[in-house]
């Protein structure tokens, strides 16, 4: 038996195919259009395969923000939750200086300056430092309602080790949530709050401590967390038993600390109503 061979102008092939859906080679000088790879949308000179869940886009290995199930691209993660995840890891592995950079300078000058304290002679530095009204008053010396935030009892390490010690637990709560400036405003002005105090309270009183900006904070945590609808029963208790400690123990400003939680709880409340996570609520 003979196999029958299609003709030249058969349409048909040996196998029953379409003889013109046959690739064809390309001619001499002719142009073909590339092959079209998928490719990241935030950085097109990568090739990608692997697609956002969200958005469908193609996404390369660094725009891929993995989860439970699947991955999102980058875009659509700051989207969602207004961050930049690349730079939440660098923190991450930055480790404190990275996350707290202001409440480790804090410390670190309150240190450094209890330090000289000790160093020079007599209470230079205290002298040079300490708040009282009259100072004010009659002298215009204001910045010391500030800088009495940074100097300590020279005969008590206790006094700067407890404030420093509070100041290193709540910077690390409130830093990150507030942001730096926002945390470094409501601490400083918590200290001249708590100095307004003790010139409404108890004019011509002598006063040195960072527990007026430490009632800031408290008060700043207290804010923060109602605001956000968290916790909030633990912080009032122990807000109020360091303040009933600073009414019955002899040597403790309770006016500093009182200035200092309402000057902190107005000042974080102020900020945290005109963040951009409160003007879209």
């Amino acid at each position: 038996m003979s196999t029958p061979y299609p003709s030249p102008r058969d349409d048909k092939n040996s196998f029953g195919q379409d003889a013109s859906a046959r690739p064809q080679p390309a001619r001499y000088g002719s142009y073909e259009q590339p092959q079209q790879f998928p490719v990241c949308a935030r950085h097109p000179e990568n090739v990608s395969y692997a697609r956002c869940g969200r958005c469908n886009r193609p996404a390369c290995g660094q725009c891929q923000i993995p989860l439970e199930v699947g991955m999102i691209c980058a875009d659509c993660y700051r989207t969602a939750t207004g961050k930049d995840y690349r730079r939440e890891q660098k923190k991450a592995r930055g480790g404190a200086w990275a996350n707290y950079p202001v409440t480790i300078v804090l410390i670190a000058l309150t240190v450094a300056i209890y330090a000289l304290q000790i160093i020079l002679p007599g209470q230079a530095v205290i002298n040079a430092l300490a708040y009282n009204s009259m100072y004010v008053s009659y002298t215009g010396e204001w910045w010391r309602m500030l800088t009495a935030g940074f100097v300590h009892s020279q005969s008590n390490i206790a006094h700067v080790g407890m404030n420093m010690f509070t100041l290193w637990m709540f910077g690390q709560a409130l830093e990150p949530i507030m942001g730096k400036w926002k945390y470094l405003i409501t601490y400083l002005l918590s200290i001249i709050g708590g100095s307004v105090a003790v010139m409404l309270l108890a004019p011509g009183t002598w006063v040195v401590g960072a527990s007026g900006g430490i009632f800031g904070l408290f008060a700043a945590y207290f804010v923060v967390n109602k605001l956000h609808g968290g916790e909030t029963r633990s912080i009032v208790s122990l807000i109020a038993v360091n303040f009933a400690f600073g009414l019955f123990v002899s040597g403790i400003s309770w006016e500093g600390h009182l200035g200092g939680l309402i000057a902190g709880a107005i000042v974080a409340y102020l900020l945290q109503m005109t963040s951009k996570d409160a003007r879209r609520q």
